[in-house]
């Protein structure tokens, strides 16, 4: 881009075709200050449904004011990648079937901070966020206009649906920020509460951690209560059926578009049956190698083979 062109466009609106260049799918600007949702979260944590998630209350500073992470912290570049919410059902959740989307995000988001160094041709402080810090990246996406919290907690954006992961680029520029998103668009619908095979929602937009397949089949440490067992059904590693019957996923979700985050070799074709008794036999150094730079890693051999085992009893009892 010449010069002259460039000086034809506000600086914010050349951040956001660079990001779409990057591959980004959803671009929005909001500046920094007091969260708004921080009492609520307190709240959350406070009331015993993070569960064993004990890394969520630290950082609480940061966590209630954005313009902490680092001095003179002024904005946010939020962005969103769709992860293709038209895959097929399967027994791992659509967004940890390929690489790691901590990695794929981080490091556009620190490519599109080197671009704007280079556009504005000096340094420029910024730190990219995704999903790794103690930043409520729901507020920033909602304050940047990318949509509005669903009855079932996630973000959803009018036209993508909740198929996407969001990330931040802070930086120390004061930018002009777009319009937060005001409305809430889910009405009257309860699908994602009625759906949910462990009732984890103790109210619309209050989810309960401790009951949520996600969290029993990765963030739990220990043996899966008993009660969960029939419910957790086939979902091997996390759960998507509170977005799946979403109506906005139902008519807006995508096509996979991103090669990142298509499936590994090692669940690429498996049905639940399958997969689970590879995972229950498979050796340490077979499953480093199987799901390197994966979100699978999270729950370690051990727990993916716990969870296998409870899947294999569910399809027994068929």
């Amino acid at each position: 881009m010449t010069c002259a062109v460039a000086e034809a466009f506000a600086l914010e609106d050349l951040i956001k075709a660079q990001a779409y260049g990057l591959g980004f799918d959803l671009v929005g600007i909001t500046s920094l200050g007091p969260m708004e949702t921080a009492e609520a979260f307190d709240d959350w944590v406070e009331k015993g449904y993070a569960g064993e998630m004990d890394y969520l209350p630290r950082g609480a500073r940061k966590r209630r004011d954005s313009r902490l992470p680092f001095p003179g912290a002024a904005s946010a570049i939020v962005v969103g990648l769709d992860y293709g919410g038209r895959e097929p059902n399967g027994p791992v959740a659509r967004y940890a079937r390929g690489d790691d989307y901590h990695d794929v995000m981080t490091e556009r988001l620190n490519e599109l901070h080197r671009w704007l160094e280079l556009e504005v041709a000096h340094p420029i402080a910024g730190k990219a966020y995704v999903d790794t810090g103690p930043i409520l990246e729901r507020d920033l996406a909602r304050g940047a206009g990318l949509g509005w919290f669903g009855k079932n907690t996630n973000l959803i954006n009018p036209r993508l649906g909740s198929f996407f992961f969001i990330g931040s680029l802070l930086v120390d520029v004061d930018l002009a920020p777009d319009s937060p998103f005001q409305t809430d668009r889910c009405g009257s619908c309860t699908r994602c509460l009625d759906a949910c095979p462990t009732n984890a929602f103790v109210e619309p937009r209050i989810l309960d951690a401790k009951r949520c397949i996600s969290y029993l089949t990765i963030e739990l440490k220990g043996e899966i209560p008993d009660v969960f067992h029939e419910p957790i059904g086939t979902n091997l590693y996390g759960c998507d059926i509170c977005q799946d019957v979403c109506p906005y996923n139902i008519k807006f979700a995508r096509e996979l578009q991103e090669p990142a985050f298509a499936p590994r070799d090692a669940i690429r074709d498996r049905d639940a049956e399958t997969l689970a008794r590879e995972l229950v036999a498979m050796g340490d150094e077979e499953f480093r190698t199987a799901f390197r730079r994966s979100p699978m890693k999270r729950a370690k051999r051990a727990g993916l083979a716990r969870n296998a085992a409870v899947v294999l009893e569910n399809i027994a009892r068929r």
